[in-house]
């Protein structure tokens, strides 16, 4: 498969520009209701429950990271470091549920894939038991996620995620909570979807 072929209005910021030193990291999203987020720390009960969850075959299938707990002590450790990605718990009815990862694209390996503009944020998502799948809480999570992202950044005007295209349950979800398909990318462990959550209907890659 290749990747997307997408054209942008040559006002919009083109791949490979590089990101401008005025674009922050990630912003935490926000959440309301029943949804809460903050960032994980790469200790504690937090390390314990990411390692774990990640052990999980629903999780280990498409994430491909059941590493060992050292190794995610440098991963989380290495996020919180940088700009890149933000490492996220979120809780249900203040119950852990998820980890999530926010990224800024023209940061990530994604932005070689696509026209992104400056603001453009990603997220990747993992339920962490499996018990909790199944029930329309993820594209309920997933909705809420990129309402919060887009509220956090009034500069950005896209979310975007790229899931397995063989993970059905989550292109599933990603689409009932108002993602669209732009096309497919190709990354060396996957085929993936490039679903885009845009603030407005212009703001979808054309």
């Amino acid at each position: 498969m290749t990747s997307a072929q997408l054209t942008e209005p040559a006002q919009q910021p083109q791949q490979g520009a590089g990101p401008s030193p005025e674009v922050p990291g990630p912003p935490l999203p926000v959440l309301e209701g029943r949804w809460s987020a903050r960032v994980a720390r790469a200790e504690g009960p937090d390390l314990e429950r990411v390692h774990g969850w990640m052990q999980s075959s629903h999780i280990e299938a498409f994430w491909h990271q059941a590493w060992p707990r050292e190794r995610w002590v440098e991963e989380i450790a290495d996020h919180l470091a940088g700009d890149t990605i933000l490492p996220l718990m979120v809780d249900l009815d203040g119950r852990p549920f998820a980890y999530i990862e926010i990224y800024r694209v023209v940061r990530d390996r994604i932005a070689e894939k696509y026209p992104y503009r400056d603001h453009d944020l990603g997220l990747h998502i993992a339920i962490g038991e499996v018990s909790s799948t199944g029930k329309g809480l993820g594209r309920e999570l997933l909705r809420a996620l990129a309402d919060g992202l887009l509220a956090a950044d009034p500069a950005c005007t896209r979310v975007v995620a790229e899931p397995d295209v063989t993970n059905a349950p989550s292109l599933k979800a990603f689409a009932a909570a108002g993602f669209r398909a732009a096309g497919r990318i190709t990354f060396p462990e996957k085929d993936a979807a490039l679903l885009i959550r845009p603030r407005h209907e212009e703001d979808l890659p054309r």
